[in-house]
């Protein structure tokens, strides 16, 4: 294979991210990671292990993040990136059954944050918004009311790393807030640090299907308000739960569909699909999963994981001999497997009760990434039939293999605590392996309870794999600028290439067009995105983190449709995204730039004002002054706006100065006292030369009513984003900034066809580093800001 220099993004996060202090190259930390992981083994071992690790690294068998980045090293931090974290119905202390009251386990997960680990969490377990809370003799608040809190405290722990903890929040399907749930996100910036599902059964799936009605149920006892407009206790057996209310499944369904039509969320987990897939059937029941959704965890369950690279084992890329090594690929899994087994007995803990079920369990996930790279080198479309069948060829060899070698090691080191043969192989999965496999594990036992994830590989990909494709996924798009913040406070331009397409280019040159095969994930149709996930699901005993991306104006029947097929093709899960007039786009792809075009000034060019302007302006000169009229049109939450906007200067000393600043009156129907107060006051600051840092300060005003777009800013590439401001203050202090830039200049009136208005519904999410859109979500393991593309850190 061509050899092809490294791209400078990923020198850059592979240098910020996971080389250690006085590490210089990827060998160097490959060489800590392999010795960290050897020496739990035996001490006449270690040196060989040690060996084979490092090996297997350099091949392309990486582990997720966290082993990358502190494997070796003196820190606290743990090597697991992911954990499920039980919640009772309790305010503090433990339950019956030993799971934690809501602020002990808020204190548990703040630690497993702050040591560097994602949390997921099923707050089914707590009362419905109302219900009777005995011992104080009050009322509930609800689920939903503490998932704020989680978040809240999420927000000020920094986990291990210098990252934000990533959290999943789920909600049974039957509970009676889960309607709250569904649509909490609708409002502007809740639950920022949540990625959110609601947990569905097959029997609410099947009341769907047949129009029939839906109770929401729970065990605690409505307040008498709730009784007396029709909550009732239902005998079921020798247990019972009250009915707090009934209403047609679809209405749920359309809720549930509705806004993750509009919001990407929440996402759905097909709790049975799970469950009855579940190698420990036997042992555990599971409810919830991490944080993106490719494992599913019982109570204080964590995510070992560790991709292998798919690209590396393409042979003769791009041409007639092209192959896939399977054989080398099996081997590299087979390492793998003890690689990622001494992680348990390597890490960190950050309880206890999560270094007790790993051990007793020993959960591991090996998977891959760069498969739709992957499959480009090999030449095949990613949804063709070829395409498929490859793809299911390497799941099954990654299945066949990891349990090969975990049968191995358990003769070895012994299988898990909880392993038990009979019962072990009458789960769903299990039933599925080969005869040759389950005779072996009959026999022999197993070293680890669950082998196999696909994970989001986020900026794994980037520092070790050149930028090739996310997990399972297609590429998105072929290349893109990433915006990097340096460390002394400035900002960094990136032009980021796909490995499939950076190395088609270098093969045949850079106006070689590209084959049909080369498809990014908005060219697929949704049915082509689920029918990968139905090839590879059957050989993954856990789940894999995808998102089906659809057109915006793919039909909403169509999409709940989607959902549905999911659910009767076995999956375990679904998460969608389509760009809509709330959330933007994901990732625009970049047009190529108009050369005619004024580009409108962004932010981060408009020049300082002149140091001439710093100068006392005793009075007013007498007489007209030269003015420019701006017509101001921008969108707030309640729709379009327009104003205008009168700067007056005058010339001094050769320099042409602003003076004064009017804003007619009367152009809205509400009061207009505080634009009369600004212009008056930027006035003064302009004869008093502080202009600029009274503009600068009135930039930072902030809105309750949400983020305001105006103007937009282009990019290195060409391609124009809308950029958003947080009040309708700090968009005047922007126009006023722009005037004075543009001073002289032929001066456009700021684009809107770009994005089309938003819609009354609020925005969501974070807050933009590049367009200051709150619109910043978690996708694929990443945070994307959903209005002009930005990629920001990955987990």
């Amino acid at each position: 294979m061509k050899s092809l220099s490294p791209q400078a993004i990923s020198q850059d996060v592979l240098a910020e991210k996971y080389l250690a202090a006085g590490e210089q190259s990827e060998q160097e930390l490959f060489a800590r990671v392999a010795k960290a992981l050897a020496a739990v083994e035996a001490p006449e071992l270690q040196a060989h292990w040690e060996q084979q690790f490092a090996a297997n690294l350099a091949c392309g068998a990486i582990g997720a993040g966290r082993i990358m980045a502190a494997a070796g090293l003196d820190t606290k931090a743990t090597l697991i990136n992911c954990f499920v974290q039980p919640v009772a119905d309790a305010t503090n202390g433990f339950d019956a059954q030993g799971n934690p009251g809501i602020y002990t386990a808020l204190s548990q997960a703040a630690e497993t944050m702050r040591r560097g680990g994602g949390v997921g969490y099923d707050f089914s377990n707590l009362r419905p918004r109302g219900a009777l809370v005995r011992g104080t003799n009050s009322l509930a608040s609800g689920p939903c009311s503490f998932i704020d809190v989680f978040d809240a405290s999420c927000t000020t722990v920094e986990s291990a790393g210098a990252r934000r903890g990533a959290q999943m929040g789920v909600l049974r399907i039957d509970h009676p807030d889960v309607h709250e749930f569904i649509t909490a996100k609708r409002v502007k910036g809740r639950w920022n640090n949540f990625n959110v599902s609601v947990g569905v059964s097959s029997a609410f799936m099947q009341a769907v299907k047949d129009d029939a009605p839906w109770e929401l149920v729970h065990v605690a006892m409505p307040s008498q308000a709730q009784i007396q407009v029709g909550a009732h206790l239902r005998e079921t057996g020798k247990d019972s739960v009250w009915v707090y209310q009934s209403l047609p499944a679809r209405q749920l369904w359309d809720a549930i569909m509705r806004s993750a039509y509009d919001f990407a969320e929440p996402g759905i987990l097909f709790l049975d699909n799970i469950n009855q897939d579940n190698n420990l059937w036997y042992a555990e029941q599971i409810s919830a999963t991490n944080p993106c959704g490719e494992q599913p965890l019982p109570p204080y369950g964590c995510c070992d994981l560790g991709p292998v690279i798919l690209t590396r084992f393409v042979r003769e890329p791009f041409t007639s001999q092209a192959c896939f090594d399977m054989e080398g690929f099996a081997a590299a899994v087979t390492v793998q497997v003890r690689m990622l087994d001494n992680v348990l007995d390597a890490t960190v803990w950050p309880l206890p009760e999560q270094q007790r079920e790993a051990q007793q369990k020993r959960r591991i996930g090996v998977g891959f990434t760069g498969l739709g790279d992957a499959l480009i080198l090999l030449g095949l479309h990613y949804a063709s039939a070829e395409g498929l069948a490859q793809a299911e060829a390497i799941a099954r060899t990654l299945r066949d293999a990891a349990y090969a070698a975990s049968v191995e090691l358990a003769q070895e080191k012994g299988s898990f605590p909880l392993f038990n043969a009979k019962q072990y192989l009458k789960s769903g999965f299990a039933k599925r392996l080969p005869k040759d496999l389950r005779s072996a594990i009959k026999k022999h036992g197993l070293r680890n309870s669950h082998l196999l994830s696909i994970a989001p590989t986020g900026t794994v990909s980037l520092a070790f794999a050149d930028n090739a494709s996310n997990g399972i996924e297609p590429p998105f798009s072929w290349t893109y600028t990433r915006k990097k913040r340096t460390a002394d406070g400035g900002e960094q331009f990136y032009s980021v290439q796909d490995h499939a397409y950076r190395l088609y280019k270098a093969l045949h040159g850079e106006d070689a067009p590209l084959p049909d095969y080369f498809v990014s994930a908005l060219e697929l149709s949704a049915s082509e995105h689920v029918a990968m996930m139905r090839t590879v699901q059957p050989f993954i005993d856990t789940s894999i983190s995808k998102t089906v991306n659809i057109p915006a104006d793919y039909p909403f029947e169509d999409f709940k449709h989607l959902y549905m097929e999911c659910w009767e093709a076995g999956l375990k899960g679904c998460a969608t995204y389509r760009p809509n007039d709330t959330l933007g786009a994901v990732l625009a792809l970049a047009p190529e730039p108009d050369k005619n075009q004024v580009p409108t000034q962004s932010e981060n060019s408009l020049p300082a004002i002149n140091s001439g302007m710093n100068t006392v302006i005793e009075r007013r000169p007498e007489g007209p002054l030269n003015a420019v009229v701006d017509k101001i049109e921008y969108f707030t939450h309640d729709g379009a706006r327009r104003l205008y906007l009168v700067v007056s200067f005058v010339v001094i000393d050769g320099v042409e100065r602003p003076i004064e600043f009017f804003m007619p009156v009367g152009q809205t129907g509400e009061s207009q006292q505080w634009i009369t107060a600004t212009m008056r006051s930027l006035s003064l600051a302009a004869r008093g030369g502080f202009l600029d840092k009274a503009l600068a300060d009135l930039r930072k005003v902030a809105w309750d009513r949400g983020p305001v777009r105006y103007g937009h800013k282009t990019r290195e590439d060409g391609s124009r984003i809308p950029l958003w401001h947080d009040s309708e203050v700090a968009l005047l202090a922007y126009a006023i900034q722009s005037i004075i830039a543009n001073r002289g200049q032929p001066q456009p009136a700021p684009s809107t066809a770009a994005t089309p208005a938003p819609s009354n519904s609020t925005f969501m999410g974070g807050k933009c580093p590049e367009c200051g859109a709150h619109a910043v979500i978690k996708k694929d393991g990443c945070s994307f800001c959903t209005a002009c593309g930005h990629i920001g850190a990955c987990g």
